[in-house]
């Protein structure tokens, strides 16, 4: 059940943002600068901005040490989608991969994961 709620969060997650960026990528190209200058153009952006940009610092460690201590592969999947689209993408993504590795290890010392 968990793990069908991370999968649509991460498919609310991918579609939300990216339904406001590639209009304004389609408008403006791949500009950087102005990408910055919109996201930061006030104190409320600002405050998303960096809400995000140091979520995503974190999530990226966080995704790599827990991964290896579940044993889990295919870790680059969420830390792309990190990249690629944000937080909302990366961290349910992870989530979904997180509790279908915990699915798969049913039986194995409880302990020694959690």
């Amino acid at each position: 059940m968990r793990r069908w709620f991370y999968f649509a969060a991460m498919v609310a997650g991918t579609l939300l943002p990216l339904s406001q960026f590639l209009p304004w990528l389609s408008e403006h190209g791949l500009d950087i600068p102005l990408f910055f200058a919109e996201l930061f153009a006030n104190r409320i952006g600002g405050f998303f901005g960096w809400d995000v940009i140091i979520s995503a610092i974190v999530l990226v460690p966080f995704i790599l040490l827990e991964g290896k201590r579940l044993g889990m592969q295919r870790l680059w999947m969420p830390i792309a989608g990190t990249c690629l689209v944000g937080v909302s993408c990366g961290l349910p993504m992870f989530l979904y991969l997180r509790e279908a590795r915990l699915e798969s290890m049913k039986g194995i010392a409880v302990d020694k994961v959690v």
